[in-house]
């Protein structure tokens, strides 16, 4: 039977990689140019220069001019030809426009490219690229922008809610703030922010994004694909070799000789902190992403993802025992795996460099290891808060801090119950996460030369619809679906800790998903665990099923999923999310923004486009 399983499992998983790769392959064939058309590139910041080509060509077919003059003149040295690279291309009609009386033969498995690393452009303005082969052409057009050459903030903090959506926040002020006749008992601390926006998160191959793609345009400013970090996703099969775009915390030590900082409730290696270091196609190669961390040498690295610091096998799959824990800690860091542990390090005046891992994957969310201690809290029992770890990355940061420093804090388990269908948990950790907003503020008040932003990097499809009220008059004996309707919820905070002392009153937020799979509808909190919706069910064809522990839940359905029979729970959906922000540079902050406009943001507060700063 388990052998059984085991097959049906693979052959789930080979039916996902067939689909994704038949997508590629019905690509249109063309010459493909990075960074791609309408790039906005930072004055001064590097970047690697690509051509793609469709077919194996000789290097004197190739033409590449930027503004008319070559790529030598422009970007002040050549570059590299390279007749056949590996490619992911299997399309028998890989070169669509050779007629069949022509004779060539098209290799499908290679194909030429030009290649430069570590350009960079100084002067701003408008470049136009253009690219041939005799045959097949295309054209980009960059636009180089500087920044101001006054620096106006010291400190930047970037705070990212993950999947944050507006129902998530709207949840929380119920939650925390409560709700009468109408008004609210006051607004979430990233509410009070004096600048806010509307933000647009789409990548270049989707309309809905991941938090790769997504946190990368914050971090430099580039579109990119899902799952990537750090590069434009190119077509060779390699993880790591994909052009590169220099990333913010390597353009703040460069430029500006400034410390930065990570703090996340996921693994580290999770693609929104990995943005901030990470140049590869593959969010998931966590070990090499640890290892990226340690040549970035971050000054506070705090959160989850134990597991990859002891590895065999490193950068481009090459097997070596790699010990990171004792790498890092010849290279001057201090370790901590619980929360006494980080509190006692930050106050020690003599740490320079911190690292924290508290959870050998994504650590609990606060309902579990603050209230229910459900989850992995008693593997786990000292994980620190999202805001104990905010506030000791802001006392290790400022010990030494003459030349300012770039902070992100994720609260990334908004995202990840919301890919579980556990709203409440999700909404539990926005408050979480608002609370450390309030420490924060409190921190940039005191600080004025601090700009903060808060923002998300994608949102999902959820909707507030009401209350359920389990004593809704003239439905007594009624199914649950019944009980919902309008009203208010009777969540009580007694103790004033900003928390709801219960989520299972008998009226509660009505809260639902817009795209799920199959599960059953409980209409109540997971108090005895996070919600596993659904699960895979060993048929062919391979598909999801709903969870059958949920069945005998009182008042219970099932919901037949409107996604795709693999899909397991709930997806991102692209609706804009809001950006929110305080301090020096935060004035640029208005209207309708793209996600690189963050990092426009960012990058003119800093002045990290331009030469003459001071």
């Amino acid at each position: 039977m388990l052998a059984s399983h085991l097959r049906t499992t693979c052959a789930l998983i080979l039916l996902l990689a067939l689909s994704l790769r038949a997508e590629e392959d019905d690509a249109p064939l063309k010459v493909v140019i990075y960074p791609i058309d309408r790039a906005t590139i930072l004055a001064g910041s590097k970047f690697d220069f690509k051509v793609e080509f469709p077919r194996v060509i000789s290097e004197s077919a190739v033409s590449v001019k930027i503004n008319n003059l070559p790529v030598a003149e422009s970007l002040g040295k050549p570059a590299v030809f390279i007749e056949k690279e590996d490619t992911y291309n299997s399309n028998k009609d890989l070169d669509n426009d050779i007629k069949p009386e022509d004779d060539d033969e098209v290799d499908l498995k290679h194909a030429s490219a030009v290649l430069l690393r570590d350009c960079i452009i100084e002067k701003p303005g408008t470049y136009s690229v253009m690219a041939t082969d005799g045959t097949h052409s295309a054209t980009v057009t960059w636009e180089v922008f500087e920044t101001p050459p006054v620096r106006r903030a010291k400190n930047v903090i970037l705070m990212i809610g993950d999947g944050m959506s507006m129902a998530h926040r709207t949840a929380a002020r119920v939650f925390s703030k409560g709700i009468k006749e109408g008004k609210y008992g006051g607004a979430l601390a990233m509410e009070t922010m004096p600048r806010m926006a509307l933000i647009g998160t789409s990548g270049v191959d989707n309309l809905v994004t991941d938090s790769a793609n997504s946190a990368h345009a914050y971090t430099t400013g580039h579109k990119t694909s899902n799952a990537a970090l750090g590069v434009y996703a190119d077509r060779t099969k390699s993880p790591f070799d994909d052009p590169q775009v220099e990333t913010l915390a390597f353009l703040a030590k460069r430029m500006n000789k400034m410390q930065f900082g990570i703090v996340t409730t996921s693994e580290v290696q999770d693609a929104t902190p990995a943005a901030m270091v990470a140049h590869t196609r593959s969010r998931s190669e966590k070990t090499a992403i640890t290892e990226m961390f340690l040549q970035a040498e971050p000054t506070v690295l705090l959160g989850g993802g134990a597991s990859p610091f002891k590895s065999t096998s490193g950068i481009n799959k090459k097997i070596h025992p790699a010990d990171f824990l004792s790498q890092f800690s010849s290279a001057g860091y201090v370790i901590v795996r619980g929360d006494g542990g980080l509190a006692k390090a930050a106050a020690d005046p003599d740490i320079t460099r911190l690292l924290g891992l508290f959870h050998t994957g994504n650590m609990d969310g606060v309902l579990d290891r603050q209230f229910l201690k459900m989850g992995t809290v008693l593997k786990f029992p000292q994980q620190p808060g999202l805001e104990e770890m905010t506030q000791a990355a802001l006392t290790v940061l400022t010990r030494n801090n003459e030349n300012g420093f770039v902070l992100m804090v994720e609260s990334a388990l908004i995202d990840k119950f919301s890919h579980s269908l556990d709203w409440e948990r999700s909404v539990m950790d926005t408050v979480m996460f608002d609370k450390t907003i309030a420490l924060v503020k409190e921190f940039a008040e005191k600080n004025n030369d601090t700009l903060v932003l808060v923002t998300s990097d994608h949102a999902h499809g959820i909707a507030i619809s009401g209350v359920i009220d389990d004593n809704r008059k003239g439905v007594k004996n009624a199914s649950m679906r019944e009980k919902i309707g309008g009203g208010y919820p009777n969540y009580v905070d007694e103790n004033k800790d900003g928390y709801p002392d219960s989520l299972d009153t008998t009226r509660r937020l009505s809260v639902f998903f817009t795209a799920f799979g199959d599960h059953y509808e409980t209409f109540r909190p997971k108090l005895e665990g996070p919600f596993k919706p659904s699960l895979i069910a060993f048929a062919l064809p391979p598909r999801m099923k709903a969870n059958d522990k949920y069945m005998d839940a009182p008042g219970a359905i099932l919901r037949e999923g409107n996604l795709g029979r693999l899909a397991g729970g709930g997806v991102h959906a692209a609706d804009d999310v809001l950006l929110f922000g305080m301090g020096p540079g935060s004035e640029e902050i208005r209207g309708f923004m793209d996600n690189t406009d963050v990092f426009h943001v960012i990058a003119k507060a800093l002045s990290l486009g331009t030469h003459s700063r001071k």
